[in-house]
């Protein structure tokens, strides 16, 4: 009898994603074989070591598995009261990239500190996840109207405008925006504004492009309207600009269905510039062929599932938001990358997550992961 009425008692059980983990594990695993695969040949021409990206590549993912059990296990409430610091953190940093930030590739975008890299944007990215929940949950319903929605919006412009213009890095500028429209789409049910604001997107997008395609010529242009060129015409920049995206189209094409083998790639073999990193996705689909790049593109699309789920299951809209920022972070680089690789867009830098090489941005990646993760654990199933 006393069996039965437990069987009948409404149970408390909390919830463990092992799914969005594994995924997250595989991508990992997959990213690191295939970061060596890709990076070796360079690595032993300029290193002397073939394993030199693999092995920078190794520590950070450790420090950022280590970070991610840490934050998994530390309620995500805790986090709230930091939002604002976070917000004035990211300011200091990009603003101490102009004194004391290390030029690589014409660009300051990293500091050095002994033999470490670390990159504020990529902070930055999970700053501005956690302020704006924070602030998306103090306005409430005033968010519906045009002033909370302009507020808001107007928030991460600052570090949006410092990121694209301290370190010429207008690929996380866009993500930041991006993880804020997407966070306020989530939270306001008005879509009207959105449309608007897509029309009006949209439009400047098209003019930008038609002004440049109808310059007189490419004489005047800064680099980023060369690779608007280079995105409409490659060939015709193939010794500039255009370089890159012909070597990553060459190596997608002469993968074919099932590729030629792990480690058999040609493109890497200096062809491409520094394929471990943006590129990577190119030597991919030539080393593993169609069949390699869209189970790839699945174990994403299950990962941004498992983020959604969450995100629609989570205990508070304060939890709900945060998953929300990293599913828009995970889903807009992963849309980005995949479409510079295969020149659906102009070439920007912008890293494959978890599989690129960057220390900072898998720690920081691995870190947002333990956030959701610690959400996740706080939904309650109910079981009769």
């Amino acid at each position: 009898m006393v069996a039965n009425r437990r069987k009948k008692q409404r149970q408390s059980e909390y919830f463990f994603d092992y799914s969005l983990l594994f995924i997250v594990l595989f991508l990992l695993g997959f990213g690191l074989v295939m970061l060596y695969s890709t990076s070796s040949y360079e690595a032993a021409q300029d290193y002397g070591s073939s394993t030199y990206f693999l092995e920078k590549q190794l520590k950070a993912t450790i420090l950022g598995l280590a970070a991610m059990m840490v934050v998994a296990n530390i309620p995500y409430h805790f986090w709230e009261k930091f939002y604002g610091l976070g917000y004035i953190a990211s300011v200091v940093l990009l603003l101490l990239i102009i004194p004391f930030g290390h030029e690589s590739g014409g660009a300051k975008r990293w500091f050095r500190i002994g033999g470490l890299s670390i990159q504020p944007s990529e902070i930055a990215k999970l700053c501005m996840i956690l302020f704006l929940a924070v602030m998306i949950c103090k306005m409430g319903k005033g968010i519906r109207s045009w002033k909370g929605f302009i507020a808001v919006i107007l928030m991460p412009l600052p570090v949006v405008l410092m990121v694209w213009k301290i370190t010429s890095n207008l690929s996380s500028a866009i993500i930041i925006m991006g993880i804020a429209v997407l966070m306020v789409f989530v939270a306001s049910p008005d879509y009207k504004k959105f449309v608007l604001m897509g029309v009006v997107g949209a439009a400047g997008v098209a003019l930008v492009v038609f002004l440049i395609v109808n310059a007189a010529s490419a004489d005047g242009l800064n680099y980023r309207g060369e690779r608007v060129l280079a995105w409409l015409d490659p060939e015709a920049y193939v010794s500039d600009t255009g370089y890159q995206t012909l070597q990553a189209l060459y190596a997608i094409g002469s993968g074919g269905i099932w590729g030629k083998g792990l480690g058999q790639s040609m493109q890497k073999l200096g062809f491409i510039p520094e394929a471990q990193n943006d590129m990577i996705f190119s030597i991919i689909c030539e080393e593993l062929g169609l069949f390699g790049a869209v189970a790839i593109i699945l174990m994403f699309v299950m990962l941004i599932w498992r983020l959604m789920v969450i995100a629609n299951n989570a205990p508070d809209l304060f939890g709900a938001l945060l998953v929300v920022g990293v599913m828009g972070h995970m889903a807009i680089q992963v849309i980005l990358n995949i479409a510079v690789v295969t020149n659906t867009i102009p070439n920007t830098g912008i890293s494959l997550p978890f599989i690129s090489y960057g220390g900072t941005a898998v720690l920081f990646q691995l870190a947002e992961i333990g956030l959701v993760l610690n959400v996740a654990k706080r939904i309650q199933l109910k079981e009769v």
